[in-house]
């Protein structure tokens, strides 16, 4: 791949990765109730299965995408329950935790298997193959695109559960953190809207 089209690349996966989306939203609202450390295990969970979905769609699971397209709209409206499922423990949240029996943020495996019913990441996951992948070097450009995604993920979406851990102390206070976290479950939702049109 040559170099100006891998800086394409990049500036396609960090823009796709930090902006607003429902793993960025559980992100800031987890920073904001665990604090950044208890949200690390999150973060790692989004990247790995991120890549691990990025990796099955070039490597052939995107043509399944294609050819039965009833699997994706079975997806997208699994994805689009779980989050409102999310959204409304979210919303319905009104202390910080401290320890409290029950809180406590996603787990590593629940946010990489959240991956796979994000509408955002199958989005980002087919296009970036679609875009960035050779025909005729197609295996090599498929691990170059995971690659890109690798290197800007972490710090793209640590910067949403830093911004909310910074925030943390501010929405100690029960009636800003309840309409901050009925104002991030608003947000969850209104980011599926782009997706399941």
């Amino acid at each position: 791949m040559q170099t100006e089209i891998f800086l394409a690349l990049l500036v396609f996966a960090f823009t796709t990765s930090v902006t607003p989306g429902p793993n960025n939203m559980m992100l800031f609202a987890s920073g904001v109730n665990f604090g950044f450390l208890r949200t690390i295990p999150h973060m790692c969970g989004i990247g790995v299965g991120f890549l691990v979905l990025l990796l099955a769609v070039g490597f052939g699971l995107g043509a399944l995408l294609e050819t039965v397209p009833l699997f994706y709209t079975a997806l997208k409206f699994a994805g689009g329950g779980y989050l409102l499922w999310i959204a409304w423990k979210i919303g319905t949240s009104r202390s910080l935790d401290e320890g409290k029996a029950g809180a406590r943020p996603m787990r590593f495996l629940e946010a990489a298997a959240f991956q796979w019913v994000n509408p955002k990441a199958w989005i980002m996951a087919v296009t970036a193959m679609a875009t960035y992948t050779n025909a005729q070097n197609y295996a090599a450009s498929v691990m170059i695109v995971g690659l890109a995604f690798a290197i800007v993920n972490f710090p793209s979406v640590s910067t949403w559960a830093g911004f909310g851990s910074a925030l943390r102390q501010w929405l100690s206070h029960p009636v800003r953190l309840k309409w901050f976290n009925i104002s991030m479950a608003l947000l969850l939702v209104a980011s599926l809207w782009p997706m399941l049109r």
